[in-house]
């Protein structure tokens, strides 16, 4: 195994270029985020969304945002029409998240585009986006990992763990998750 004690010649500078805005931007979301989106005693789910707007995200009509809702950059994600997110649910996406029509993000999930290279001394960090097709249901305190893409109308079970791709019309459940039965939807 072979172990490096000098990191000063490892960085993620690549990193800056990819957030893709000033540090302006950052700063001036950053306070937004804490004043109106992570603060619980703001319900306006349609001032959030022309906020979000405004800060670059596409965000369909009839979108709904509980209160104490974290998003790390609103420029980086995409929200179908008629979509819901729940109480305190964390989107950190360092990398793109686009979210499908009609997808419910239950409460306290956490949608992570970001993860580290254990392998390397400088402890890289990777990003890969997230995609969840329209009908998609995250159950309450449920992750989602970075590059999973969930299929039209998959659900992942409360407090389970999407590390890979989930199917089409099927229910997942557990960590990792695994599917446990098709999803039937009536008419």
């Amino acid at each position: 195994m072979k172990r490096t004690t000098d990191l000063s010649t490892y960085s993620n500078t690549w990193y800056k270029a990819e957030i893709g805005a000033s540090a302006f931007k950052r700063v001036a979301w950053y306070l937004v985020n804490v004043c109106f989106f992570i603060n619980p005693l703001n319900p306006l789910s349609s001032f959030k969304c022309t906020l979000l707007r405004w800060f670059g995200g596409k965000i369909g009509k009839g979108v709904v945002i509980k209160p104490a809702v974290n998003i790390k950059y609103p420029w980086k994600l995409t929200i179908g029409d008629f979509s819901w997110i729940g109480e305190k649910v964390w989107i950190d996406n360092l990398g793109n998240v686009i979210i499908g029509r009609n997808v419910c993000i239950s409460q306290g999930a956490m949608l992570l585009t970001g993860n580290h290279d254990y392998t390397k001394a400088s402890f890289d960090l990777m990003v890969s986006g997230i995609v969840l097709e329209d009908g998609v249901w995250i159950g309450a305190k449920s992750l989602v990992c970075p590059g999973v893409h969930c299929e039209s109308h998959a659900v992942l079970s409360a407090m389970s763990v999407a590390s890979k791709r989930l199917n089409a019309y099927t229910i997942y459940q557990g960590n990792p998750a695994a599917a446990v039965r098709e999803r039937s939807i009536r008419e």
